[in-house]
């Protein structure tokens, strides 16, 4: 008999996942933990490995379909049914090298959509089987619910048991409505690139949250020359210890999860009409990737000390790219540090990780020329110099306690009183 590779539950919260990409092809003979097939959620990118050795019988979803938890994307056909098959390539090239069949009806049996959209169409009331999707593989997306919610009447439910065929002159006609400054005409010389599952994931989440939250910034000049001088008296000794450089990214964190402890609005989330400052510091880390920006998150950051922030974020930060993560270590984080690396320019304003209320930014480390005083007069001195942007949702956080936030963590980083 053949055995069937299914979507596994790849977190908590994760209920459905985006075929990527297949790596392998119908009649590849494959192993047991061979990766066969890149999966997208909400939370994660994973490759979904092989049951058992076999070979590839049927493979039952195409690259960009949705389907849920527990649904069958593939069979193999095991070695004791005598098939034979040809050795697996390593990865096709490009999406659409694998076979595109239809995906079955019983993989579809729910309306699609992504988890926050069933939560808004929970809240509002909305059959989801009634709202046309605009999301990947026509899944339908919180706009795609707002949108119902604002026309109730424009999408009747008869209108989703309509075939494909059906639909298509409705969204011509919709895509022909858009104004013209919102729709760029191909030039000659042009690159079309299609967004990854993952892209249209973070693009999804990028819109939702700055049309939720109204985005209020503030900056910190921040001199690091007592941080420095300490990683400098430290650095090799550390090495040495722990097998990994101490960048200062964990400097930062852990100044920061010490001032969210005296400032808990900022470690907060809004609640319909409450808001929600959480017990626990759990710490996002933005971390970019070859798929895209994902966030790792440290678990109870305030109760680490300086090494233990240091060992967090560099084993999520090493799993991130190695795509080692699971889904639970990307979700419940309270606050999120954004640190685009050591070319981060002079400063740049992130947009807020949702739920959350406030994200910090880092920029780049530079000498500059500063006014000190030194021995009682004012002199010009060469310092190390960065600036810490902070973006915070205005319904949550007033001005106050954000620069009250944003000034501790100064304070603490130009005193440097770390320990390892």
């Amino acid at each position: 008999m053949s055995i069937a590779v299914e979507l596994p539950a790849l977190g908590e919260s994760v209920v459905e996942g985006t075929v990527s990409r297949w790596l392998v092809r119908e009649g590849d003979r494959v192993e047991r933990d061979q990766p066969l097939v890149e999966v997208t959620t909400d939370k994660v990118d994973a490759e979904i490995p092989s049951p058992a050795a076999g070979v590839i019988e049927k493979i039952l979803v195409a690259e960009g379909t949705t389907v849920g938890v527990g649904a069958e994307l593939a069979r193999i056909a095991s070695p004791a049914q005598g098939a034979v098959g040809k050795p697996a390539a390593k990865a096709p090239a490009q999406s659409g090298s694998a076979p595109q069949p239809a995906p079955p009806e019983a993989a579809r049996s729910e309306a699609k959509a992504t988890p926050v959209a069933r939560r808004a169409a929970a809240q509002s009331q909305v059959d989801l089987e009634a709202v046309q999707g605009t999301g990947v593989a026509g899944r339908v997306t919180r706009r795609d619910v707002e949108g119902a919610v604002r026309a109730p009447s424009a999408a009747p439910r008869a209108a989703a048991a309509e075939p494909a065929e059906a639909k298509a002159p409705a969204r011509a006609a919709k895509a022909a409505a858009k104004p013209a400054f919102l729709t760029y005409q191909l030039q000659p010389g042009d690159r079309v690139i299609p967004m990854s599952p993952l892209r249209r994931l973070v693009a999804e989440h990028m819109v939702l949250s700055k049309r939720t939250s109204p985005h209020v910034g503030t900056v910190a000049e921040l001199d690091l020359q007592a941080v420095v001088r300490f990683r400098e008296r430290h650095k090799r000794e550390f090495q040495d210890a722990h097998g990994f450089a101490l960048t200062y990214l964990p400097f930062i964190v852990h100044a920061t999860v010490r001032a969210l402890r005296e400032f808990p609005r900022l470690n907060a989330s809004v609640l319909e009409d409450a808001i929600v400052e959480k017990k626990d510091v759990h710490l996002g880390i933005a971390v970019e990737t070859d798929k895209g920006l994902v966030v790792p998150v440290v678990r109870h950051a305030d109760r680490l000390s300086l090494v233990g922030v240091a060992e967090a974020v560099e084993d999520l930060s090493r799993r991130a790219r190695t795509k080692k993560l699971s889904a639970d270590e990307l979700k419940g984080g309270t606050f999120t540090v954004s640190n685009p690396g050591r070319h981060g320019n002079l400063y740049g304003f992130a947009i807020i990780n949702q739920p959350q209320v406030a994200i910090l930014r880092m920029g780049e480390i530079v000498k500059r020329p500063v006014v000190r005083e030194v021995e009682g007069e004012d002199a010009i001195v060469i310092r190390p110099i960065m600036h810490l942007a902070l973006s915070y949702d205005h319904r949550a956080v007033d001005g106050a306690p954000a620069n009250g936030f944003l000034h501790r963590v100064k304070v603490l980083l130009e005193e440097a009183e770390f320990d390892l």
